[in-house]
């Protein structure tokens, strides 16, 4: 043991090869057993540790008084909700996260999303699975909707709204509309995208996707009035929080036929109760959070993670630290 270096804490199980790099700069300890860390194992774990790495456990004053040593929090992941950001930014908190390695990962599933709702492929395969695919069966029964040419609407048009872009447009001819606080002059010049007000993305699109960051601003941000402005034909695609939608909402849209359906990645509790009535409707594709969750995206993830932390700690540049927290 270097007692030269840094303490630091990995709250959650990493690849080998990001922690054989947090190993060469800090002085490691980690989290080795099944399932989350207890929150008191953790805050205990903290007595003495001047960095952190983790995935979603709350950074807040609680585990901030039991770590007066902290100096760095890296988290694996490109949302950082979890972030007190007020509370870290009184004690002097860095606190980072993983932008870019992701997003192609996570733009690769959206359209998994668009194409499996439309074409009703889960629904389908359950059809095909249960053995009620028999011959004589009207066609129509098993028809969906086309993707190709057909209109998509992003709200949030940032890193990974560009990806969704590049592969509608220039792989399904897709015509683009998008919603930002602010316009995205290159995606308007790249992918022909038409910077519009709300209520024309939500009356023109036949697919609305929703990618913005969860913020207390955006917490239920999507509700009952967005819904009823959608086109009755149309697919809404949650990759970004659950908790940016009013879940209550999209249940009533959906069972009343007020939309087509739904592609959802994400819930205002996970994991979804078992019986969420989400989960009983044949038009709403559900999967449990997989957005980046490919080996190579996760492995580049924590090598990421492992990076900023030690950069934090050495007052290097580089980290990606989050845009609230940067002097």
């Amino acid at each position: 043991m270097d007692h030269g270096k840094p303490k630091v804490f990995a709250a959650k199980r990493i690849p080998p090869e990001a922690l054989a790099y947090l190993e060469q700069y800090c002085d490691v300890r980690s989290w080795d057993g099944d399932g989350p860390i207890p929150r008191e194992r953790l805050l205990a774990a903290l007595a003495d540790a001047e960095g952190l790495l983790t995935s979603g456990d709350a950074i807040d004053d609680e585990l901030l008084a039991r770590a007066p040593k902290l100096r760095a929090v890296s988290t694996v992941s490109v949302g950082y909700n979890h972030f007190d950001l007020d509370a870290m930014r009184r004690r002097g908190v860095v606190g980072t996260h993983t932008p870019y390695v992701l997003d192609d990962t996570v733009a690769d599933l959206v359209l998994a999303l668009m194409l499996s709702a439309a074409r009703r492929v889960t629904e389908l395969d359950a059809y095909v699975k249960s053995g009620r695919w028999e011959r004589g069966q009207p066609e129509a029964a098993l028809f969906g909707t086309d993707v190709h040419h057909a209109s998509l609407g992003i709200v949030g048009l940032g890193r990974i709204g560009e990806r969704i872009a590049q592969r509608a447009v220039h792989g399904f001819g897709m015509k683009l509309y998008y919603h930002n606080r602010s316009r995205n002059p290159e995606a308007e010049e790249r992918y022909g995208a038409q910077y519009v007000s709300m209520d024309e993305l939500l009356g023109e699109s036949d697919f609305v996707v929703l990618m913005t960051p969860l913020t207390p601003k955006t917490e239920r941000f999507f509700r009952k009035e967005h819904f009823d402005r959608m086109k009755p034909s149309a697919f809404f695609i949650n990759a970004s929080r659950g908790r940016t939608v009013d879940e209550n909402a999209l249940v009533e849209a959906l069972a009343t036929g007020r939309i087509r359906g739904a592609g959802l990645d994400v819930y205002e509790v996970e994991p979804v109760d078992p019986s969420h009535p989400l989960l009983a409707m044949p038009n709403v594709v559900t999967l449990p959070h997989i957005g980046s969750a490919t080996a190579q995206t996760r492995r580049d993830m924590a090598l990421t993670a492992a990076r900023n932390l030690v950069a934090s700690l050495r007052g290097d540049e580089g980290a990606y630290v989050v845009k609230e927290l940067r002097s």
